[in-house]
């Protein structure tokens, strides 16, 4: 749940699912708005290595606890929208069109894109291709480009990050073999076009535009592309064949792989046909996985000697307390320091954290979770300092609403820079408890007195005791969700809590999906601003879209998005997020700084690290 992306660590993130450099003011390109980003620092010490580059050699990374790559088509559903999905596996061999994230920055990379910029002239909209070619020696055409656009007008449901495009486009038109238009239905903000719905095309090789009968024609037809889709998808569900498969072997990016493992080990090996500015210098490029985050501190602390992970991360919970007084961005002292590691600077993802609240739920609690006022309960109930400052370490900061408050950026409102609308406060939640016609029983399970106050649909007797699945392997994690049971417990608010491995948690909208509605939140998650890289949120609060877990749906919140995606003005979003932080669609949780990494210190090439979350290891080199 890439539910934007949701994912796992940090407050798990949605890539677009849902668990975050340094950054320093840079104007969007293009004509674009400005991003206005905060300054920190970017580099790091290197410790006991030389700095002769070696080519060759493999790096091994870390996978996040309990978060194994299993979907490898591009064109992921909402079970399968996951950073360990697309940022750090589809990626290496598939890349998007348009590429974000370099230079510690959520912008837009025109070097790794494979498109030049955007032209825009009034309603059209022209792209053009670079010289890029697939793995078979075909190039990376426009036809590739209509062949995904084509499968989103076909099964728009089946994509998990869809939000309206490209169905908001009244005709797209092959020019040549590297060009085509788009008139868009009405004026859009350019910035908005061009980073919320341009950044979710993957071109797909016309090897792909097949069925099990044969070839197929979905990048000219669009009712043929359900049927390919279905094909595709069928295939990807087979994880075995994924190192072998004629299909996933054909890539455009600068891996491809050579192994692979239901269980999470991963192998990547150079692309040689990549047209990219950055071929690999590595031999090989390995993940490893961990069903928890303990493990894989373990194998850290054997050592870099021990060649078991070049690149892992340090868990909040082993790490020391940031610096009293400190940056957010300032690590304390590296407990792996004599063990061959040096710490990298801390850095947040472009997203934010929550818990899902699932208005959909079939348990008999949906009407008590549509009430506003039991949803301001739960806010107040929700200690984000206490995690940031506990399980945390300090190496967090508060989400006020559905922007990012780190790293700071000119998209934040004024109201939004002064902190959350419900800070931690048990007995205010014990009042608006009881004023809504609740018996509270702390320490116990609260129940409705008066329906007439608790609200409709709400029977008389109904106690709160709800089900909340949350990611396992994670120890920060555990620790946040105790400490929200306990509090919960304050108004007599049961909350039953489930650690489940983060691929069988609950995924996306449960109507849209067909998928059961039987639970009532998933906790420990979150969103990375991802393929929908300016945070307008219609990829995840619009009424029906396949990333709104919960299932929220508000009219007026519909209308105040709209606004944000045709004008670049920002009160238009300030406004809509200070409507939707009161709202509280799902509830604000700490936006963890995203890892804490650990690398290797013959390695080279890993810094950067990016916001949008992924990774680039063929820029990364060992040395002697």
């Amino acid at each position: 749940m890439r539910t934007h992306k949701i994912s796992s660590h940090g407050s798990a993130h949605a890539r677009h699912d849902k668990p975050w450099s340094g950054f320093r003011i840079r104007a969007l390109l293009a004509g674009a708005a400005s991003l206005t980003l905060a300054t920190a620092g970017c580099t790091s010490a290197v410790t006991s290595a030389g700095n002769t580059p070696v080519r060759g050699g493999t790096a091994v990374w870390a996978e996040l606890a309990s978060t194994p790559p299993n979907y490898i088509f591009p064109y992921e559903g909402s079970a399968y929208f996951s950073l360990s999905n697309a940022n750090y596996f589809a990626n290496l061999m598939y890349r998007p069109l348009y590429w974000f994230g370099g230079s510690g920055l959520p912008t837009v990379n025109n070097s790794l894109s494979l498109a030049r910029p955007p032209v825009f002239d009034g309603a059209k909209v022209t792209i053009t291709l670079k010289h890029y070619r697939w793995s078979n020696g075909t190039p990376v055409t426009a036809r590739d480009v209509m062949f995904w656009l084509n499968m989103e007008l076909a099964v728009p449901a089946d994509y998990g990050g869809y939000s309206g495009f490209p169905a908001n486009v009244k005709d797209i038109t092959v020019v040549s073999p590297s060009e085509l238009t788009m008139t868009v239905d009405k004026a859009y903000s350019p910035t908005w076009f061009w980073y919320n719905d341009l950044s979710q095309i993957t071109p797909m090789p016309a090897a792909w535009d097949r069925t099990a009968s044969g070839p197929s024609a979905c990048a000219t037809t669009v009712r043929d592309c359900a049927a390919v889709y279905n094909y595709l998808n069928g295939q990807a569900k087979d994880l075995s064949t994924y190192a072998t498969s004629p299909i996933w072997g054909i890539v455009d990016g600068p891996w491809r792989l050579s192994a692979f493992n239901a269980d999470g080990h991963v192998t990547f090996v150079p692309n040689k046909s990549y047209s990219g500015p950055v071929k690999p210098r590595l031999a090989a490029f390995e993940e490893v996985p961990f069903t928890t985050d303990a493990a894989e501190y373990n194998v850290l602390q054997a050592g870099v000697s021990n060649g078991k992970i070049d690149v892992g991360y340090l868990p909040e919970v082993d790490a020391p307390a940031r610096p009293a007084g400190s940056s957010r961005l300032t690590p304390g002292a590296n407990p792996l320091a004599a063990k061959g590691y040096t710490l990298a600077p801390p850095y947040f993802a472009w997203g934010i954290g929550f818990y899902v609240l699932n208005f959909q739920s079939t348990t008999g609690n949906g009407p008590v979770i549509r009430q506003l006022y039991f949803r301001q309960v739960l806010a107040y109930l929700t200690n984000q300092a206490a995690v940031i400052n506990g399980p945390l370490r300090g190496y967090g900061a508060p989400t006020v609403g559905p922007v990012p408050a780190m790293p700071m950026t000119s998209f934040l409102s004024p109201k939004g820079r002064k902190g959350a609308l419900y800070p931690y406060n048990p007995g205010k939640a014990v009042t608006l408890l009881a004023s809504h016609g609740w018996t509270v029983v702390p320490d116990g399970v609260s129940t409705c007195a008066d329906p007439d106050l608790c609200g409709p649909r709400i029977k008389k007797g109904q106690g709160l005791s709800l089900t909340f699945p949350y990611p396992s392997g994670v120890s920060w994690i555990a620790l946040e969700m105790d400490q929200l049971q306990s509090s919960a417990s304050l108004a007599g608010i049961r909350l039953n809590l489930r650690p489940e491995p983060f691929n069988e948690l609950p995924g996306g909208n449960c109507v849209v999906t067909k998928s059961p509605c039987n639970w009532d939140g998933v906790a420990g998650v979150g969103w990375s601003y991802a393929p929908d890289y300016l945070p307008t949120g219609e990829a995840l609060f619009m009424c029906g879209v396949p990333a709104n877990a919960g299932g929220y749906c508000d009219k007026t919140n519909e209308a105040m998005i709209n606004k944000t995606l045709t004008s670049g003005n920002l009160s238009y979003l300030y406004r809509w997020q200070d409507y939707l932080s009161a709202q509280l669609p799902v509830e604000w949780t700490p936006n963890p700084v995203w890892l804490l990494t650990e690398i290797a210190s013959n390695l080279r090439g890993v810094l950067p690290q990016s916001p949008t979350l992924d990774i680039n290891p063929e820029n990364w080199y060992f040395v002697k």
